[in-house]
């Protein structure tokens, strides 16, 4: 991996690896830069030259206590300007939060956006995060995690009962621990869809059609934002790019290379 110290005075992680255009990632919760993007990673790499951030408690970056989403959002912001031109920026959940976050501080330095799914903040209320927290207080990060998935992005039992069977399941359980800094501070953040009225550039918000809309801020967004297009991912809820991989990467490559 290769790393740099953020203006916050924390050492950031990434990978980096393919051809072309650069093209920064910014992973969701209960994953990081590797599994986030296992399944594309093969697709975009032919393609882009793809740098993959390990976000807080990941990878070599810095597992900080009491970060802010804005806080990650300057992590993201450092490594665009550290690329010797400009960007392409997709985030996936939390991520999605993170990089539109970024891209607003540096819309000279980002030619295209591509935000999956960003989460309301509302999702993890005072009630919701207190009883998390006591499950990570015990330790209990499957109970944490299958809590989370049930009650807050409102996974039916039967299918996290299905995931619990499968390889993709180990990884999630180990990204709980980072995963709590992240609902602390999506508790935290302030969004207000009018912050990015005036961010001129080209912006792909996606969304599967199998995801409870209203969980996510993409018709907040699209209301304000000037150069908008929403695609819906057919037969995919929150990890198209996990589960369609290929659907997904062409999805990604035919917006930013168009």
């Amino acid at each position: 991996m290769q790393s740099f110290t953020s203006p916050t005075h924390t050492t950031v992680s990434y990978n980096q690896y393919g051809s072309g255009p650069p093209l920064v990632l910014v992973h969701g919760a209960f994953s990081d830069h590797e599994t986030n993007w296992e399944f594309v990673k093969p697709l975009f790499e032919k393609q882009f030259t793809v740098y993959a951030i390990a976000r807080r408690g990941r990878g070599e970056t810095d597992a900080t206590e009491g970060h802010s989403l804005d806080d990650e959002s300057i992590d993201v912001v450092s490594l665009i300007r550290a690329i010797d031109e400009p960007v392409f920026l997709l985030g996936h959940s939390y991520g999605a939060q993170t990089a539109l976050a970024a891209a607003v501080k540096v819309p000279d330095r980002v030619r295209k956006l591509v935000l999956y799914e960003a989460p309301w903040p509302r999702i993890i209320d005072n009630a919701a995060l207190k009883r998390l927290e006591a499950l990570a207080q015990s330790n209990d990060w499957q109970g944490f995690t299958l809590a989370f998935f049930h009650n807050q992005l409102l996974v039916p039992m039967e299918e996290l009962e299905q995931l619990q069977t499968t390889e993709f399941w180990s990884p999630i359980i180990a990204d709980a621990k980072a995963s709590l800094g992240d609902l602390r501070a999506l508790n935290r953040y302030s969004f207000n869809a009018d912050d990015f009225r005036n961010l001129q550039l080209p912006v792909l918000l996606q969304i599967g059609t199998e995801s409870p809309r209203d969980l996510y801020v993409t018709d907040a967004l699209a209301a304000v934002l000037p150069d908008i297009r929403i695609e819906e991912l057919p037969g995919q809820a929150h990890e198209g790019m996990t589960t369609a991989p290929r659907m997904y990467a062409e999805a990604v490559s035919r917006f930013l290379l168009e």
